[in-house]
């Protein structure tokens, strides 16, 4: 008998912990910081309503109807037709996306430990600090195998006794750290030039590449597209509403978001010279001088936020990894008939070495290149461009046009079912497809 949740809020918890994760913490804020603030975040959540939300309800529908890991819910569904190669590709973009993910998890995790021990709190070059760390030939690498074995032990304990458990731990820890560090943010002195820059729209600055910046987000941060959310839907009991847990989802997605943004705007903008579009160095470089910069009279507050925004970052980082472990584990798990443990031994083991590989690539292997590309861009490349787009849009056509119509209404069980259906067979897959040939132009 195939496991499931034992409750509701662990459910729900799980399934927003897969979509939460570095995307809304490091690469929203920046996203909004190169695209205008809160016009772009208007767009994003029109977007998160348009394509993000259908392609996880989709997601749902096929996780739930079969009962199965990505690859065999379309054998279940859709016997002897191509559909397979959309569940292959979930499998596949699992792999990859852990492998480069866990690396930067692993940043998070050695800064975590850093700050907790106050070796940030002194003023010092912090790029040159963060350009050493990362080519260090050692100690990025034992960061990303440290937080692989954290993933690892979770799912390993099971869908019940791990994934929901310590979703009931992690979900609200990161809630807590969120609340105390938006206090100790709007506390700064400036904050209000943050908050203005967050919520007063300025849509003189809304472009056509504002607009495909805010549909990759919208798209990629909830994490659909490879069969995470698919997954977890297997295990979903047959008296969920799949519409209002996707609305849920999306709705914690988004609040989180937006509370990165309220945490990391009315900080930057306290500080003269800081820049909120910064990019990745955001969170590595500028953030730990604009910690040492404004409490740098209070240096009890300095090491309290420093400290929790990086073990923010790091929860944020765990609680993505399960589910993308977990769809892995669970092919191999049934595929080929052997134990969760074991099965998760040989994708943790899998991972770690692609990990390795991707770490390397920012030090001693970074004059290695494979179409241009080191092996931590390329990994990123493949599954951002080609297995996510690919992926949702496979996804909505599939569930819109070919699955048994009877089907989908019994698993939507909504009267949005008449409208879902018309975003999956033409808005979704439309929208993700114009997001997929501008990424692939803009290369």
């Amino acid at each position: 008998m195939r496991s499931s949740f034992g409750s509701k809020i662990g459910m729900v918890l799980a399934s927003a912990g897969s979509a939460v994760g570095l995307g809304n913490i490091w690469r929203f804020p920046t996203e909004a910081g190169r695209n205008g603030g809160a016009a772009f975040i208007l767009l994003y959540l029109a977007c998160v309503l348009l394509l993000a939300m259908p392609v996880m309800i989709g997601e749902f529908v096929i996780g739930r109807a079969s009962r199965a890991n990505t690859v065999d819910s379309y054998r279940v569904l859709a016997p002897g037709k191509p559909w397979v190669v959309s569940g292959f590709i979930g499998v596949v973009a699992g792999f990859l996306v852990l492998s480069y993910y866990s690396v930067v998890a692993g940043w998070t995790l050695d800064y975590t430990v850093v700050s907790f021990s106050a070796s940030l709190m002194k003023p010092m070059d912090y790029g040159g600090y963060f350009d050493s760390f990362v080519r260090n030939p050692w100690r990025p690498v034992l960061a990303m195998a440290a937080f692989m074995a954290a993933t690892h032990f979770v799912v390993a304990r099971g869908v019940e006794k791990g994934i929901e458990r310590f979703s009931k731990i992690l979900m609200p820890l990161l809630f807590c750290i969120i609340l105390v560090l938006i206090v100790c943010s709007l506390s700064m002195p400036g904050a209000e030039k943050g908050l203005e820059f967050l919520f007063k729209p300025d849509f003189s600055k809304v472009n056509t590449q504002v607009v495909l910046s805010a549909m990759g987000q919208a798209f990629f941060t909830l994490s659909v597209g490879i069969g995470c959310l698919a997954t977890y839907a297997s295990y979903f009991s047959d008296d969920t509403p799949l519409v209002r847990v996707a609305f849920n989802v999306c709705l914690i997605d988004t609040l989180v978001a937006v509370s990165a943004g309220l945490i990391i705007f009315p900080a930057v903008f306290s500080v003269s010279g800081a820049q909120v579009d910064a990019g990745p160095g955001l969170v590595f470089i500028t953030l730990p001088n604009v910690f040492n910069s404004a409490f740098g009279a209070l240096p009890v507050l300095n090491y309290i936020f420093s400290s929790l925004f990086y073990l923010l970052l790091f929860v944020a980082a765990l609680t993505s990894s399960i589910s993308m472990h977990e769809i892995s584990t669970a092919y191999i798990t049934e595929t080929f008939h052997l134990e969760r443990r074991v099965a998760a031994r040989i994708v943790t083991a899998i991972c770690m070495v692609f990990g390795v590989v991707c770490s390397l690539s920012f030090g001693i292997w970074s004059g290695i290149h494979v179409f241009g590309m080191g092996f931590f861009d390329l990994f990123d490349y493949f599954v951002a461009k080609f297995c996510m787009p690919l992926g949702g849009i496979l996804i909505c056509t599939f569930v819109g046009w070919d699955l048994k119509h009877s089907t989908v209404r019994r698993q939507l069980g909504s009267r949005f079912t008449p409208l879902l259906m018309f975003l999956f067979r033409w808005v979704a897959p439309i929208g993700i497809g114009i997001v997929f040939v501008y990424e692939l132009m803009d290369r």
